[in-house]
């Protein structure tokens, strides 16, 4: 049969996305879009444009993409930062300035942390700072003050204080004021409070009519794949290699180009889940304990959940999600038995094996391809990986493994790039 994909909005994709991003810590919650709702309440009140609005909540939707360690995550909620800001801010700017329809953005995340230091923060380092940038570093930091615990309107005057003591040191005084403005207001505070702060998005309108097509939707994918995987040395490359390989093994299958392009988005995001694994277990050398790989277990799980709250993403969420099953029904996490394995499951599941065994991880070392080779045969047998896809990639092994290398040689350059700015 055939697949067909049909357009998905932007803005429920950076919705789900960026609630994913915040699944490391409960404290983290709605962070992202709780920013993104001040700033432009902010934006909005020191009359800013459309379009500039519309960049500025972008931007703060994606502020913290260079984030890519719990210990990073929670030292950013101090309201007073300890360690250098720039480093994330500067790993998110690299991560989105190459994807033309982030082009606007990159420099307002690039220096969303730089202090307004009495007018010297119009620029820094002989670049100037985008008024967006000023607005998301204030927008932030009232998110950070905010106790979800309290009761909302009696927290205003303690952090209206707060900001005003940071007045021209910290923060753009003309902002401040716009700040000071909207946060006299009731509903202000109502909002970003807001348990269902998705409403409060949608009624804001700001990307409404921006839809994606399959293409525009691989580039992002392919950008949330370096936020699952950068978090890990021994991940960076992984989900490159298996877009990579379940792609060209899905045109060996037969699949149409637009199925290939979907399947290459699957493979980009089956792993999104796993952003609620700690780096810990991701980096343990040694074997996982039954506890441990109970929420290692998990990650496919969260996958299907985060991926399922995208309207249109029905069949990608399903080859993405489901690459632990088995055809016996002995996978994980829903024992799907084989005839309700879609193809591009299967697919999946045989791509993720063969470039998971091939990498290098803190226990062991990758396997040659003679290895390889013999383990999905040996998994076919077993009834674990379906066999007619295997006996295909075993065909075409050599192809399979060069396509794997050469995306994961350019992921893993990327991560060097990126990593290099942490010293």
């Amino acid at each position: 049969m055939m697949f067909l994909f049909n357009k998905v909005k932007l803005k429920e994709l950076l919705t789900v996305f960026s609630k994913a991003m915040d699944y490391v810590d409960r404290a983290l919650s709605n962070h992202h879009l709780r920013v993104a709702c001040i700033a432009d309440d902010i934006a909005a009140a020191y009359n800013l444009s459309k379009q500039e609005r519309v960049n500025i909540f972008l931007a703060a939707v994606l502020h913290d993409i260079g984030v890519f360690s719990l210990r990073e995550k929670l030292e950013l909620t101090h309201y007073e930062l300890s360690s250098n800001p720039h480093v994330h801010a500067e790993n998110g700017y690299l991560l989105i300035k190459d994807f033309t329809m982030f082009a606007d953005i990159a420099k307002i995340v690039r220096y969303h942390h730089v202090p307004w230091d009495k007018g010297q923060g119009q620029s820094f380092r002989g670049v100037e700072v985008p008024v967006g940038a000023h607005i998301i570093h204030l927008a932030d930091r009232v998110e950070i003050l905010i106790n979800k615990e309290l009761e909302i309107l009696g927290q205003n005057d303690s952090i209206s204080r707060a900001i005003r003591s940071k007045n021209d040191s910290l923060f753009m005084p003309t902002i401040v004021e716009a700040f000071l403005e909207v946060a006299s207001k009731e509903c202000f505070w109502f909002d970003v409070s807001a348990p269902e702060i998705d409403k409060t998005i949608e009624l804001k309108g700001l990307m409404s009519d921006i839809e994606l097509d399959v293409s525009e939707l691989a580039t992002i994918s392919r950008l949330y794949s370096h936020i699952i995987d950068f978090r890990s040395r021994f991940t960076a490359m992984h989900s490159a290699g298996v877009s990579a390989v379940s792609s060209l093994l899905a045109q060996l299958v037969g699949f149409s180009e637009v199925e290939c392009q979907m399947m290459s988005i699957a493979g980009h995001l089956h792993d999104i889940g796993k952003l609620s694994v700690p780096t810990e277990l991701l980096e343990k050398p040694g074997k996982l304990t039954v506890e441990e790989f109970n929420i290692m277990k998990r990650h496919a799980y969260q996958s299907y959940r985060i991926l399922g709250a995208i309207k249109n993403m029905e069949t990608i969420n399903a080859w993405a999600s489901f690459h632990h099953e088995r055809i016996d029904g002995t996978g994980y996490p829903f024992h799907l038995p084989g005839r309700d394995i879609p193809i591009g499951s299967r697919i999946m599941a045989v791509s993720d094996v063969f470039t998971a065994v091939t990498e290098d991880r803190p226990y062991r070392k990758g396997m040659s391809v003679q290895e390889v080779l013999r383990l999905l045969q040996e998994m076919a047998i077993q009834n674990a990986l379906d066999g007619d896809i295997v006996s295909i990639a075993i065909s075409y092994i050599g192809e399979l493994n060069d396509v794997r290398t050469a995306l994961q040689i350019k992921a893993g350059d990327e991560y060097c790039r990126l990593r290099l700015t942490d010293t």
